[in-house]
């Protein structure tokens, strides 16, 4: 099961360099239109194949997002890869908050209750 996560979290890596890919100005639009696809469709909540379908929902991350990877840094120049690299690594040791997480969530759900209290008193 380690090495399950190992490999996410390389792909969690290889996902937020091509996200500073795409942001370089000097990329090329094509390629600069494919990372931008490989990036949302990375962080994307929302799958070709639903996570919860056994095996085949995970499969597809597994492969395609390499798949969108490798295909980005064949097509992105080296001194742009060179400097999305050391961005995605500057960016992937900043800490991360899980008390904020709670704050954000629970803002949310404040939100969408105050939303539903509203559309309920509205249209009773």
């Amino acid at each position: 099961m380690s090495r399950v996560h190992e490999r996410l979290h390389a792909l969690k890596r290889q996902a937020l360099l091509v996200w500073f890919i795409a942001r370089h100005p000097r990329l090329p639009w094509h390629v600069r239109l494919l990372a931008m696809g490989v990036a949302a469709y990375a962080f994307s909540p929302v799958d070709l194949i639903p996570d919860f379908i056994p095996i085949l929902g995970l499969l597809d991350d597994l492969l395609l997002i390499p798949l969108g990877v490798a295909c980005v840094l064949a097509l992105t120049p080296s001194d742009i890869h060179e400097e999305a690299k050391a961005q995605a690594q500057a960016a992937s040791t900043k800490p991360v908050s899980r008390k904020a997480a709670v704050v954000i969530g629970l803002l949310w759900m404040l939100l969408v209750a105050a939303l539903a209290w509203w559309a309920w008193r509205r249209f009773r």
